[in-house]
């Protein structure tokens, strides 16, 4: 799109490349690993296990968003997850950085918006480099949140 406009939710289908790398971001950054406490509302069968009406569950998003029979390579980071053969971007059921079931985020519609015209608008005013000797990682600090290690980058304007 250049830069002598703003980016538009009208790009979206223009971009799948910039929309697999936001998913895949999403993906490796697992921001909260443990969702928050569900309880069973009936008795339920799920697989070969009974859940007892009234069973508090935790739901473990780490398991699906970097589970090896879902992703070709689950450690790495790697656009081409959300990719067809073509370079089509191919949405997942195995992401989840919003939780799953009714209690998804309210806010999902709003923040992938949001996310698509930040990210855009950040790469087409400025490019992004690490300082000589710095390697960036996808490791994180986990707590109630997973946030990175402290790192430093260059954004040049353009």
């Amino acid at each position: 799109i250049g830069q002598s406009r703003q980016p538009s939710m009208a790009d979206r289908s223009n971009l799948p490349y910039t929309e697999a790398v936001i998913h895949e971001i999403q993906r490796m950054g697992n921001i909260i690993p443990l969702n928050g406490l569900r309880m069973a509302t009936k008795d339920t069968t799920l697989g070969d296990y009974i859940i007892p009406k009234g069973t508090s569950l935790m739901p473990n998003l780490t398991s699906v968003l970097f589970d090896k029979t879902e992703w070709e390579t689950p450690d790495t980071f790697n656009p081409g997850h959300f990719l067809d053969a073509e370079g089509k971007f191919v949405k997942r059921e195995a992401l989840m950085p919003f939780s799953a079931g009714k209690r998804v985020c309210l806010g999902e519609g709003l923040a992938k918006m949001e996310l698509f015209l930040f990210l855009i608008g950040l790469l087409q005013k400025f490019s992004f480099s690490v300082p000589d000797g710095v390697e960036l990682s996808t490791e994180g600090v986990t707590g109630i949140t997973r946030v990175p290690h402290p790192f430093k980058v260059y954004a040049k304007a353009r």
